[in-house]
């Protein structure tokens, strides 16, 4: 789970994710897409968090396939495709629900990217671009893809209060497709929700028992995302990443910057937006328990435009292998590893690859297992995690001794066949 989206082709280096062991990256996540994208101005929010209009050159998902193709970045690239995205293409409000020809437009997108090698489609229905989207329009667009065994990942309308009806809204919509569904970072958002995450899986394993579903996590305790001012509140500490009219505040508290400028926190959110945000709105139990669950796979969701990143973009991997397997003792090394390698290549099909087997990819991390964690923090959030020895993507040694070596290797992954199939009980292979 990436917003790498068009960082792979313009910093294809991408030493974010290769210093820490990723040798794929799924993009597309959350309803945002790099393409199909035709923008008549700037991008819509959260489009904005995978960069400014000119980042937005890909009006088929052909051309961005051909691109990544051509850019050959550090690591190989997979896409879903982004409901906002379709959504503005063709309405000219996003704050109401589609009518009948725009979502038979966006189906057709839809169809033409499936047809070009799309995982799927991913929804963001908790942002005010798709909030006004009614059940019954995404149903429409699922609905294109049942013939490919195509995913539905989603990024819930709601991680607050009413979390649980979000997933059953998630579920409903991947049963009418018979599409599997991943809930993208699965949390308790807001002081009020934490402690609820058994009744989150709980509701994930009934579903589970009729229907492929899965979902992806990441290993903090605090989020990131655009500054939305229906999350503004003073239960829990927020920081600015970035401000476009406010630059200079990146980096700072909410609170702080309220407090010098003499104004009400939402006075100063609206006055610093468009702006990005830290929000440090989990519990640390929650986080635990819906990591260490057997549905759940590892993601980073990191942000690889905001200046002043959340670490997870640098360091979530190594986070789970250190942190959370070793010193916290959380679930074995085995169970770790093969919750950011066999589960999430079974789950978006990426044949013989996730697994060390012959004849397979040789996407390989040499670490020690001794030394690995993340460096990156709060603080100091763009820093390369230790312990990890070389990477190996494709076959070729593409990082080691703390660099790139070589010829940068990765490809574009187009979708292989139907994703059902990879739902099993993400038990680890003995």
């Amino acid at each position: 789970h990436t917003h790498d989206d068009t960082v792979v082709i313009r910093r294809p280096e991408m030493l974010p994710k290769i210093s820490q062991g990723v040798t794929t990256v799924i993009v597309g996540n959350c309803g945002i897409s790099a393409s199909p994208v035709s923008l008549s101005g700037n991008p819509p929010d959260p489009m904005n968090l995978l960069g400014d209009a000119a980042a937005f050159v890909y009006p088929r998902f052909a051309d961005y396939r051909a691109a990544v193709d051509n850019a050959r970045p550090a690591v190989n690239v997979a896409a879903l495709i982004g409901h906002t995205a379709l959504r503005s293409n063709h309405m000219d409000d996003l704050l109401r629900s589609a009518s009948l020809e725009e979502i038979a437009a966006m189906r057709e997108q839809l169809r033409d990217s499936l047809e070009a090698g799309a995982l799927g489609l991913s929804t963001g229905l908790a942002y005010a671009s798709a909030f006004s989207a009614e059940t019954s329009e995404v149903k429409q667009l699922a609905e294109e893809l049942t013939a490919f065994g195509a995913i539905y990942t989603t990024h819930l309308r709601s991680e607050f209060e009413p979390v649980l009806e979000a997933m059953a809204e998630a579920f409903d919509i991947g049963r009418h497709a018979r599409s599997p569904v991943v809930i993208s970072h699965m949390k308790c958002a807001g002081a009020g929700n934490w402690g609820r995450s058994p009744q989150l899986l709980a509701a994930l394993e009934k579903a589970a028992q009729d229907h492929p579903v899965g979902c992806d996590c990441y290993p903090y305790a605090a989020s990131s995302s655009t500054l939305d001012l229906k999350q503004v509140t003073d239960a829990f500490r927020i920081t600015i990443t970035w401000s476009t009219p406010h630059p200079d505040q990146g980096g700072r508290d909410l609170q702080d910057i309220a407090a010098d400028w003499g104004l009400s926190l939402q006075a100063t959110a609206r006055k610093l937006q468009p702006a990005g945000a830290v929000y440090y709105g989990m519990d640390e139990g929650d986080v635990e328990r819906i990591m260490s669950h057997p549905l759940s796979m590892i993601g980073s969701d990191g942000l690889p435009e905001d200046p002043f990143p959340h670490p997870r973009l640098w360091g979530a991997f190594p986070r789970v292998l250190g942190h959370f397997s070793r010193d916290k003792g959380l679930f074995a090394l085995h169970t770790a590893v093969h919750k950011m390698t066999g589960i999430s290549a079974a789950r978006f099909a990426l044949h013989e690859r996730g697994l060390i087997r012959e004849g397979y990819w040789a996407d390989l991390v040499l670490f020690n297992p001794h030394t690995v964690r993340d460096v990156a923090d709060f603080k100091d959030p763009q820093r390369a995690a230790e312990g990890i020895d070389g990477v190996w993507v494709n076959g070729h040694l593409s990082y080691a001794e703390g660099k790139p070596q070589g010829q940068r290797q990765g490809r574009f992954l187009p979708r292989s066949g139907s994703l059902r199939d990879g739902f099993t009980d993400g038990k680890t292979p003995t």
